[in-house]
């Protein structure tokens, strides 16, 4: 009898020294404070499946004013989207550690290089709470030479358009308003997109002067 005692306590002290090594008794970690795409809305380069075409691009009817909100240009200067009213704006909301973003930027700054001027702007706008410290090197690194540098690093974007995660990108029209957005990365240089935004009235009428945020610079 007392070997069966003894046999059931060792049974109970193993299986509780199982259940802390498993880590059981821990709480549930707290939510990241990251911000994430829903499940399949967006994939990590290394997985290997194409990035949206022009198909993912969610139609806003009516049109709806972009809310007020400010940033920072390259200069530190304040900005706001109605700084750029007369042009349809790809706002991209984006950041350095967001990897479907880091893969799209050299693809953005080439849309922006192909249709970019006084009808069309690609305006990523990082939220990188580093700023410029963190942004500027980053981009000079992935080789990004037509892309402005627009920086929020109080995030003021995500409270106002309310992103569900990153990377996210409205389309903006002449009026300021918001007509369409797409959620995760793209292929912002193929064929199908540039023609998708040609027909919303990018591209065109010559080349826009460079006075909110420069470019740039890469030393090329």
């Amino acid at each position: 009898m007392r070997t069966l005692a003894v046999s059931a306590i060792l049974s109970v002290a193993v299986g509780v020294a199982a259940w802390l090594a498993a880590g059981a008794w821990m709480t549930p970690a707290a939510a990241p404070t990251v911000v994430t795409l829903p499940a399949g809305a967006a994939a990590s380069p290394a997985a290997g499946t194409v990035a949206a075409g022009p198909e993912r691009f969610r139609a806003v009817s009516p049109p709806r004013p972009v809310p007020d909100f400010a940033f920072v240009d390259g200069d530190g200067a304040k900005v706001t989207v109605a700084d750029f009213a007369g042009r349809m704006v790809l706002l991209n909301l984006w950041a350095t550690w967001c990897a479907p973003c880091v893969k799209e930027m050299p693809a953005l700054d080439r849309l922006e290089a192909a249709l970019g001027g006084d009808r069309f702007l690609v305006l990523a706008l990082s939220v990188d709470r580093g700023g410029r410290d963190t942004v500027q090197p980053f981009l000079e690194k992935l080789g990004v030479r037509r892309l402005g540098l627009f920086l929020d690093p109080g995030n003021a974007s995500m409270a106002a358009l309310s992103p569900r995660g990153l990377p996210t990108t409205l389309l903006i029209d002449e009026q300021g308003r918001e007509i369409a957005r797409l959620e995760g990365a793209a292929e912002w240089d193929s064929p199908e997109m540039m023609a998708y935004l040609r027909q919303h009235g990018a591209g065109g009428g010559g080349v826009a002067p460079r006075d909110r945020g420069g470019l740039v610079n890469t030393g090329g």
